[in-house]
């Protein structure tokens, strides 16, 4: 009756009146350290610090049927240091069993919630800027052909300029409008290799800018299912961010991670991409809004890199997270491995 429950990303247990540990999946395996075999017949009660408190919510759940969540409930762990975790607690009937608890780290708790935030704030915010640009783009037309057609008439070379700076900024915002609505397209998808991926930001980014990168690759790594553009794409714009920001060196580095959980989904292996430079860092007063449109840290920027970057690897059911202090910033994009 649990076989749905083994592919969650989430612990669980399953107690019976006595509260004692009858069922437990993989992922309350690896979050307790503990083997099934071990953890079933264990009084649940006993795993945690506050037993008197946790025994009567647990009372209460059963009693009346409600869910109760717990904070800093304090799992014990022998020879290790004490592990704080989230307890909801769910009556379930008719199975032989009395309560479904679920356990999750405070940690990853907050973690889940911030992507959460993060997909939701992303939708929105792309959503204005399509609409946003559908509305500039049809006057830009009207402006850049009214300026065409006065040109025409003015007979002074030095008024002419004037016109030249309205077709060349209308120019420029048609593009800018263009590059808003490019991440609709819907991916194609292929099985790409990761490091032809980064091969290819690395000598792009070498011409743009002059730029060595360092490698770090794991050669072992397997192809994964993408669009081979929109890849090299939020690569690139990572990349471009680190080399606009004045750092001397940046690294790439490709790992494979085991057992995390990306988008509320938990997956045996995800692929890692890191882009490290030693610039300046992520100004403090962008932190929380660096991946929505239009927030820039560099003067002249469009804010649209990490943006873009960050849409695009959602279309692959990634996340785009970061770390920065002043002479170390790392970019990692995790994507899911199959």
């Amino acid at each position: 009756m649990f076989s749905g429950l083994e592919l969650l990303a989430t612990a669980v247990v399953a107690l019976d009146e006595a509260f004692v540990v009858r069922y437990a999946n993989p992922a309350a395996e690896s979050l307790l350290a503990t083997g099934a075999k071990s953890l079933i017949g264990q009084p649940f009660l006993a795993l945690f610090a506050e037993r008197e408190a946790l025994a009567a919510s647990l009372r209460e759940a059963r009693t009346i049927h409600w869910d109760y969540a717990a904070q800093n409930v304090t799992y014990e762990r022998v020879g290790r240091e004490p592990l704080p975790l989230s307890c909801t607690v769910t009556r379930i009937d008719g199975t032989g069993y009395a309560l479904l608890a679920e356990l999750r780290p405070i940690e990853q708790q907050l973690r889940q919630a911030r992507e959460e935030r993060l997909v939701s704030e992303q939708q929105a915010n792309r959503e204005l800027i399509r609409n946003l640009a559908h509305e500039i783009k049809n006057p830009l037309g009207g402006l850049r052909g009214s300026a065409q057609l006065l040109e025409r008439e003015l007979d002074r070379p030095e008024l002419r300029e004037y016109t030249q700076v309205i077709i060349k900024e209308a120019d420029r915002l048609q593009l800018l409008m263009d590059r808003m609505l490019t991440p609709h397209r819907a991916p194609h998808i292929e099985p790409v290799g990761v490091h032809e991926v980064l091969e290819r930001v690395r000598s792009l980014v070498k011409a743009e800018f002059g730029t060595e990168i360092e490698r770090d690759y794991d050669p072992s790594l397997p192809e994964v299912l993408g669009d081979r553009e929109q890849l090299i794409q939020a690569v690139l714009n990572i990349a471009r961010n680190a080399a606009q920001a004045g750092g001397k060196t940046i690294l790439f580095r490709s790992r494979a991670v085991r057992q995390v959980t990306l988008l509320r989904q938990r997956h045996k292996l995800a692929l890692e991409l890191q882009v490290i430079d030693d610039g300046p860092g992520v100004p403090d007063e962008i932190r929380e809004r660096i991946f929505n449109p239009l927030v820039s840290g560099r003067e002249g920027g469009t804010g649209l890199g990490l943006s873009l970057a960050q849409t695009f690897v959602q279309y692959h059911h990634g996340v785009i997270e970061f770390e920065s202090r002043p002479g170390r910033t790392t970019f990692r994009i995790l994507l899911p491995l199959t």
